[in-house]
């Protein structure tokens, strides 16, 4: 059966079938909605958002499925957000900008906390907050990423969303989770998991060794404000690519530090989907789609994963059975979502390859391939 057009869509909308409470709300809301594989937060326009007192965004990437989408905040010198509560999760990134968050506790309590660049932080689930810009010269740009679109679409309330009054005192945490404190939970070899509600820098937050993911591959896996959004940092070496893997929708991507490029594709397709990633290119791979992330910088790669699911409360069955399978590491030829590197197609390192050679970067990547014959030949072809 062929899928509906955009007018059929429109026609079962205006009949009141079909109808997602979410978009509708997006829509109404006055500001630029974004829509693509991948967007540069740090280019896009912004516009009044009224309701949060600041500048906005919102980005709807490809792959964000059924239940996350980002939004972006841009604080101007010296202003603030409007005080916000509301009913779904969110985890903040900072893109650009210093700043500090104020977030209300049951008690009656305040309590404060200071961002800068690639900091990364999450609050108690409708628990009162407000943003504040230190600077007076200069602007802050910063990303949430959040459940939003299966809370308004679970519950179609903008009031019951926006305007609910009910304390999660369960939610709050202990004290100094705010200041950035902590607890690491070892589960196995790169599955560390950080229980805290604040991480100051990502860019030299530590990871823990993840081979398996790819050469020199680290990670950190996160809890945040015992959350149901699940978050991971990370990272690869210079001169190194990440094994290719799938996973479901809505694992939104930021560029924390270096540069390169992500490959995605489906099984069977001929020709990949390229994104060029830097600090402040957001991505989301699509449900089952497989994609693979190169560095090509003089300087080592991170990048953050926010989506709905976390190792405590994996909420959706792929996420439970891809943790209690441990697949995400394991051979789609055993069961697993990842491609070995002898299995990956014969284009992937000849490319990754003439990606170094414009950047000036040496590949460390030799002891996986042959690299002398793959550039014999890279070279027979240019001479042709």
């Amino acid at each position: 059966m062929a899928e509906a057009s955009k007018e059929e869509l429109a026609a079962y909308s205006k009949n009141r079938v079909l109808v997602d409470p979410y978009l509708d709300w997006s829509e109404g809301e006055g500001v630029p909605i974004y829509e693509d594989f991948g967007i540069d937060l740090l280019d896009i326009e912004t516009a009044p958002w009224d309701r949060f007192g600041c500048k906005g965004a919102m980005a709807h990437l490809k792959g964000r499925g059924s239940y996350c989408s980002t939004f972006l905040f841009e604080i101007e010198p010296g202003q603030k957000t409007a005080p916000m509560r509301h009913l779904y999760e969110d985890t903040y990134y900072v893109l650009e900008g210093h700043g500090s968050t104020q977030v209300e506790t049951h008690d009656g309590k305040t309590h404060s906390f200071e961002w800068g660049p690639q900091s990364m932080f999450a609050l108690p689930v409708n628990a009162p907050h407000q943003m504040f810009n230190g600077s007076g010269t200069e602007r802050v740009r910063i990303a949430t990423t959040s459940n939003a679109p299966m809370v308004m679409n679970l519950y179609h309330s903008t009031d019951f969303v926006f305007d609910n009054d009910h304390w999660f005192k369960n939610r709050e945490g202990v004290q100094g989770r705010f200041n950035g404190d902590g607890e690491m939970t070892p589960i196995r070899p790169g599955r560390v998991l950080w229980d805290t509600n604040f991480v100051p820098d990502l860019a030299n937050f530590e990871l823990k060794p993840w081979e398996a993911r790819g050469a020199g591959s680290a990670n950190m896996q996160f809890i945040l404000a015992d959350g149901i959004m699940g978050a991971h940092c990370s990272g690869m070496p210079v001169g190194t690519y990440k094994k290719g893997h799938s996973h479901g929708p809505g694992l939104h991507i930021f560029t924390v530090s270096g540069s390169g490029y992500t490959l995605l594709w489906y099984k069977g397709d001929k020709d990949f989907v390229r994104v060029n990633w830097r600090h402040g290119m957001l991505f989301a791979p699509p449900d089952k789609m497989f994609h693979q992330h190169f560095d090509t910088s003089q300087e080592p790669a991170r990048y953050l994963a926010i989506g709905l699911g976390s190792k405590r409360y994996p909420v959706v069955y792929e996420r439970r059975a891809g943790s209690e399978n441990n697949r995400s590491d394991v051979s789609v030829k055993k069961g697993g979502r990842q491609i070995e590197y002898e299995d990956q197609d014969e284009r992937i390192h000849p490319l990754y390859l003439r990606e170094l050679k414009k950047t000036g970067v040496e590949s460390e990547m030799g002891k996986f391939f042959d690299e002398e014959a793959i550039l014999k030949d890279i070279n027979s072809s240019v001479a042709e």
